[in-house]
């Protein structure tokens, strides 16, 4: 899953013009339908291994990502930034945290986990809150506290009914959410920011891949023409999708991008279990129907507080 974050981009108009509203609709509609049908992508890549998949995505995103910055003159506000007290280092931390949740999700794709790799997007916005409060000292209202609960009780039902975690998905929140927090402490905008992330990636990856060409073993060079291709497509996969979300995050409210958003793990859901047969137990029912309850809380509340209402007893 790419990296977004809502906070970066800034607040709409309180009441956009009907077009802009229309046109942001369909930049969220297009960004999350994208997200959530990347194990097709994935899938058509299975015979390249994870760690592969992703150095491609580090690599060929920093000249896409290079070349949106220069078309928006953004090299100067990207060098204020970077000069910023402490943001280097959260820059490395954030793109050690990104690179472990592209790995994670691809991982998930090609092992046949996809229904776990959309209960980490589904908890994720959950785990957002969590780290909010422990880090950022906000305060959970009384129906967030319901919300976080219904989802660790899904969380715990899996654990019990399967004698273990769900580590892989609990990885890919984490690492997600984590990762939010950071990108929050930083005035870059999300090209930018993805642009400075890869860069510093871009050597090891660029390392790896050249020794997989001369082990004899790179799926780029001994792949065919198909999979060639769809590996140099690595970094428009990663880079658009991202735009697309930027751009609508300008035009709606982000309460509208809140609700679009779990498009991408019902989409991730919907294709494990009937486009790729992964098994859905009723403990899986038990556990997913818990965590639905939990956003649908969550959700019901954010929209109810997002009116300027008192907040809900």
């Amino acid at each position: 899953m790419p990296p977004f974050t809502i906070e970066t981009a800034p607040a709409p108009p309180a009441s956009p013009p009907g077009g802009q509203t229309t046109a942001g609709l369909i930049y969220a509609l297009a960004a999350f339908t994208v997200w959530g049908l990347f194990p097709v992508y994935f899938k058509a890549l299975r015979p390249t291994g994870a760690l592969e998949v992703v150095a491609h995505r580090i690599l060929w995103s920093v000249p896409l990502c290079a070349f949106m910055v220069s078309r928006r003159g953004g090299w100067g506000e990207l060098a204020r930034a970077w000069g910023a007290p402490g943001v280097r280092l959260t820059l490395l931390a954030s793109s050690l945290l990104i690179s472990v949740n592209w790995l994670g999700f691809v991982y998930a794709v090609e092992s046949g986990q996809v229904l776990q790799a959309s209960l980490g997007y589904y908890i994720n916005p959950l785990v957002n809150v969590l780290l909010a409060m422990i880090f950022l000292g906000e305060r959970l209202r009384p129906w967030q506290w319901l919300a976080v609960l219904l989802a660790l009780g899904g969380t715990l039902v899996l654990a019990v009914g399967y004698g273990q975690a769900p580590w892989l998905g609990l990885l890919l929140a984490l690492t997600f959410g984590t990762y939010g927090l950071l990108r929050k402490r930083v005035a870059i905008d999300a090209v930018g920011g993805l642009f400075v992330e890869t860069c510093l990636l871009a050597p090891l990856s660029l390392a790896y891949l050249a020794w997989l060409v001369t082990g004899g073993r790179s799926a780029l060079v001994n792949g065919g023409w198909g999979l060639s291709a769809l590996l140099l497509c690595a970094g428009v996969v990663t880079t658009m999708p991202l735009v697309w979300f930027t751009r609508a995050a300008r035009r709606i409210s982000l309460t509208a991008v809140g609700m679009v958003m779990y498009l991408t793990p019902t989409l991730q859901f919907l294709l494990a279990v009937f486009a790729y047969g992964e098994t859905f137990t009723l403990t899986h029912l038990l556990a997913f129907g818990l965590i639905w309850c939990g956003l649908a809380v969550f959700m019901a509340e954010s929209v109810y507080n997002s009116r300027g209402l008192p907040p809900a007893r």
